[in-house]
């Protein structure tokens, strides 16, 4: 079973503190290579320094700012690696999936299916309000772009699973010995690391609810699917396919995407419905096709 597999008596929560810690400080590091750039840039060709998270962002071609935010997670997927080997004494296998063998037939079909909806939606909002959005196409910078994200992005989506429905939602497991309140404090933690992007700002904490339902949804799939594939394929989708359509001056990616929001976003209808409707949905769908039964015993059942 997943969770049961970082079940352990020497695995004491203490050891998830010191590992998350551990993995923020990797974390850190992978954020050098761009500060390092801004500092070459500011002393030696007299650029002013940014002075905020804006200018940050707009400092770089966007492209470029992509590869410096992307390639910090290089880092941390490494020092997770390290802490499991070390720390706990697990394979990288055994925070993704309790099957034998990576079943990337599960990742293709999430991906897939919300891509679909993703570009559906996306074109939908531009038909209804097409002054919302500008044309924002550019063959050269969107090619690199594409290369860049299709390399990159999966890498940090991949990491955020890691670190959520998988090492952190073990740890949770470990302390609690049950399933519901690793689900409760992944998702929460996950919402409240959103806490810093610019939607946050622009939009208020109302979109939160987004982020946290986004939280238990990912950690309800892991769960019910006794693995993170699914999670793994939604979650590359989502910033995978957003970054290549839409971008805006508001958003955490900046991109040469095809689309620019141009709107005054209000957080609406757009932030609750996925959380109340089209999460259900899609648990609806992914239960049929994967037959999951025991819907109480592996959301909520106390861990042995």
């Amino acid at each position: 079973m997943f969770l049961e597999q970082g079940i352990k008596k020497e695995n004491k929560f203490g050891k998830y503190l010191l590992g998350s810690v551990f993995i923020l400080f990797a974390s850190f590091l992978g954020q050098m290579p761009m500060l390092l750039a801004i500092g070459y840039e500011t002393k030696f060709k007299g650029r002013s320094y940014p002075e905020n998270d804006k200018m940050v962002m707009q400092f770089f071609d966007p492209n470029l700012t992509l590869f410096y935010i992307l390639i910090s997670f290089v880092f941390v997927f490494f020092a997770i690696v390290l802490v499991l080997k070390y720390l706990h004494q697990q394979k990288l296998f055994s925070i993704v999936t309790s099957r034998k063998t990576m079943d990337w037939s599960r990742v293709k079909f999430s991906f897939i299916i919300w891509s679909f909806f993703t570009i559906i939606s996306t074109l939908l909002m531009y038909y209804f309000n097409p002054t919302d959005f500008v044309y924002n196409f550019n063959l050269i910078p969107f090619l690199i772009l594409v290369v860049i994200g299709t390399l990159l992005i999966p890498i940090q989506t991949s990491v955020e699973e890691l670190v959520f429905r998988g090492y952190l939602m073990q740890g949770f497991a470990n302390l609690s010995k049950n399933k519901w309140f690793p689900l409760l404090m992944t998702s929460f933690i996950f919402g409240l690391m959103h806490l810093a992007n610019p939607e946050v700002t622009k939009m208020g904490y109302i979109i939160l609810v987004y982020y946290i339902g986004t939280g238990f949804f990912l950690g309800i799939i892991t769960l019910m699917d006794e693995g993170m594939e699914l999670a793994l394929g939604f979650h590359a989708a989502n910033n995978l396919i957003g970054a290549l359509l839409v971008t805006s001056d508001w958003s955490a990616f900046q991109t040469n995407s095809i689309f620019k929001d141009v709107s005054n976003p209000e957080a609406g209808l757009d932030i609750i419905l996925p959380v109340i409707v089209i999460y259900p949905i899609l648990l609806f769908i992914f239960g049929i096709k994967y037959k999951w039964s025991g819907w109480k015993e592996k959301l909520t059942i106390k861990i042995i």
